[in-house]
């Protein structure tokens, strides 16, 4: 059981590891690749169908060499939720647009309260107030070191709600999804991205069109922004999964907070790479974030020993007196139809249930 339990922390860690490197990766890519002092390819939702388009190659290689097994869901759910993860997208896109940089933090740190408030209205989550705590303190730390001047309108107001809301819908359903239908994140992952993919290299363009005022048929392409297109893709691989991976194994709130740990990265990388400046603002922010994660990794970890304790305790394994049951009830005269075998089942698990009230 000890095994167990730091086997499945070595691979919670590893998610969580995979999902920051390749997501501050991407970031650190896609800023050379889109930067007008870089190759200026600011074509955002076309460069998203291109990481959609290798990640569902990925998963075609995978399921056909028998990597990754391949499961039923029905379409019409992989469409809907392609439909609200692209309205995320687009929705980011066009907020970073129509909003000062200082706005369009605050939307992104409301996420957070907006999937807590999402999980209690379909699923009747609770939280602590630990954990509530440590969520105030995350969002004022991050809020800190990223939120500089706020210019709100009403076109940017309109587009930073569809995007938290398509996200934070978005991210809670990538674990329903796999709850549901008890399915791995890559095999979720690789069933959406083919769908994503589609429709973002179709409506992509015009999208950068309205948010450019360029077609991405008249970029001129270059080695070096090939190449950066390619690392961007990789990478995108990585990122996506880890972030299925994470949602999967954790909740859409866990991965919102502890995903701010990426902000944090960001900066840090930034200056030491890009001599962007670091204020005492900035590591005061940061400082106040790392604390909230550490705060809500304690507070979630509480409420798991808590709930556990409260669970009555079980046996694991059947006695010799539960085999015997199980046997009689087995070979007391044969089962014609269905409704005898459903009814022998449970009388059965009554006389299990009796056993164990009386034992």
């Amino acid at each position: 059981m000890e095994s167990e339990k730091k086997s499945s922390a070595v691979s919670d860690m590893g998610a969580w590891a995979m999902n920051v490197v390749s997501s501050v990766g991407i970031i650190m890519a896609n800023k050379q690749l889109m930067s007008s002092s870089g190759y200026a390819f600011s074509f955002a939702t076309t460069l998203t169908g291109f990481h959609f388009a290798v990640t569902a190659l990925v998963g075609l290689v995978s399921n056909a060499t028998g990597f990754s097994a391949s499961k039923h869901v029905p379409f019409w759910e992989l469409f809907w939720f392609s439909i609200v993860a692209n309205m995320s997208i687009t929705g980011m896109n066009f907020s970073l647009m129509l909003n000062s940089v200082g706005f369009y933090q605050i939307s992104k740190l409301s996420m957070i309260p907006v999937v807590c408030v999402m999980e209690w209205i379909l699923h009747s989550k609770q939280y602590s107030r630990e954990v509530k705590m440590a969520v105030v303190v995350v969002v004022l730390g991050v809020g800190v070191c990223t939120v500089t001047d706020v210019k709100v309108n009403v076109k940017g107001f309109v587009c930073a709600c569809v995007a938290v809301l398509s996200t934070s819908l978005q991210q809670i359903t990538i674990g329903s999804l796999q709850k549901k239908y008890s399915i791995g994140s890559f095999e979720l992952l690789s069933k959406t991205a083919p769908i994503q993919a589609a429709s973002l290299l179709i409506l992509g363009p015009f999208v950068d069109y309205f948010l450019s005022g360029k077609f991405v048929t008249n970029y001129k392409m270059s080695t070096g922004a090939i190449l950066f297109i390619l690392l961007s893709c990789s990478l995108a691989v990585f990122c996506n999964m880890s972030q299925y991976l994470c949602i999967g194994r954790f909740s859409a709130v866990s991965f919102q907070v502890l995903g701010h740990m990426k902000t944090v990265c960001v900066l840090t990388l930034g200056w030491l790479l890009f001599d962007s400046e670091l204020t005492f603002k900035n590591i005061m922010g940061m400082f106040l974030a790392v604390l909230g994660m550490v705060i809500y990794s304690w507070a979630v970890e509480s409420e798991k020993h808590s709930n556990n304790k409260t669970l009555p305790h079980t046996k694991n394994s059947l006695t010799e007196e539960e085999i015997r049951l199980l046997k009689e009830g087995v070979e007391t005269g044969p089962v014609k139809d269905v409704e005898l075998v459903l009814s022998r089942s449970e009388w059965i698990l009554r006389k299990i249930r009796a056993y164990r009230i009386d034992f």
